[in-house]
């Protein structure tokens, strides 16, 4: 018995020392120089701005795009910069694509260590949320949810075998803290893409969790821009594949930036814009600190999640629902008469 339990004090012992030893490695910034990364949705945009900060910090460069015009565009743009890059025509959406992109890095580079799936589409929906498209939500899901699941399905292997690297999955605030009820003019908000970020935490919590399990020193990251971003993701239309093509008329004009930002203004917004270098910065910082929530400073925005959880715990209807101006969307309680 007495040898039985010096055993299992060893084993705890053991097991301590682990611990410290791997806190000490997470203790330590993240040299990302000498290393490869990949960014999905890196013809523009986040993607592009990703991709050009970790080729600042010295790194090899894959970036990922189905558009193959603006990737080689922005392939050369780095090139220029004397960043190590490569450009790989890849959809998302197609496991198959992915796979390919995934030994195309290894090809060409070796090793993989950074993988940050970031390739989105925005809202082209119109209406109520049981008025939307089927096609909208098809694309929707297949893109910003499945193209997250193809690529750590694909690169997580790779990183395990490895021993390190960094998953990075870009989320919004618009679904992954609550989705966006109304839009400036008081209409219905789309319901596509908050549904579809809302997934992409879930998912990232769980390959913590799961990754966590394993003892591995690969991390996964949820990034969540700050702000109005000035990216193509606006006008995610203008790149509609055909097997996406919608199946219903439309009854009004497709989204742009110009209009968004004309409704947001004369509704009393003020717009301005974050640099996307910020959000590169913010990942990069992310990574060599090993921080889970990749996110810029507490914004105003974020309290919706402290009224979301009290509204959980209250059982109470859903009144933390903001406009995109971040008014509340709560109708306000009825005064005697039954006026408002």
């Amino acid at each position: 018995m007495s040898d039985l339990r010096n055993k299992a004090s060893d084993l705890k012992n053991m097991a301590s020392d682990l611990g410290n030893k791997t806190s000490d490695l997470r203790n330590k910034a993240y040299d990302l120089r000498g290393k490869a990364a990949v960014v999905t949705g890196g013809a523009g945009g986040i993607g592009l701005a990703m991709g050009r900060r970790f080729g600042q910090e010295g790194m090899a460069v894959v970036l990922a795009d189905v558009l193959a015009a603006p990737l080689q565009q922005a392939t050369r743009a780095l090139a220029g910069e004397g960043i190590e890059v490569a450009g790989v025509v890849t959809d998302v959406t197609d496991y198959s694509s992915v796979e390919s992109l995934a030994k195309e890095v290894l090809h060409r580079f070796g090793a993989v260590h950074v993988v940050c799936n970031n390739a989105g589409t925005g809202g082209v929906s119109e209406g109520y949320m049981w008025e939307h498209d089927l096609a909208d939500w098809r694309w929707g899901i297949d893109v910003n949810v499945l193209g997250v699941v193809h690529g750590i399905k694909a690169f997580v292997p790779i990183l395990l075998k490895q021993g390190e690297g960094h998953v990075v999955n870009t989320c919004s605030g618009n679904g992954g803290f609550a989705p966006i009820a109304r839009g400036a003019t008081g209409g219905p908000a789309m319901a596509v893409y908050p549904m579809t970020k809302a997934a992409v935490l879930c998912l990232t919590e769980s390959l913590y969790t799961h990754l966590e399990m394993t003892g591995t020193r690969v991390r996964a990251h949820v990034l969540f821009p700050s702000g109005f971003l000035n990216t193509g993701i606006w006008e995610s239309w203008r790149h509609r594949p055909e097997r996406y093509a919608a199946t219903q008329e439309r009854r009004t004009p497709e989204q742009t930036l110009a209009a968004v930002l004309s409704r947001f203004e004369a509704a009393g917004g003020r717009v301005e814009f974050t640099p996307l270098e910020t959000v590169a910065d913010q990942v990069v910082a992310g990574i060599q600190a090993d921080r889970f929530w990749m996110m810029g400073p507490p914004s105003p925005a974020e309290e919706v999640v402290t009224r979301k959880a009290a509204s959980i715990r209250a059982r109470s209807d859903p009144d933390y629902l903001v406009d995109v101006l971040g008014r509340s969307t709560a109708r306000e309680p009825e005064t005697e008469g039954g006026k408002r």
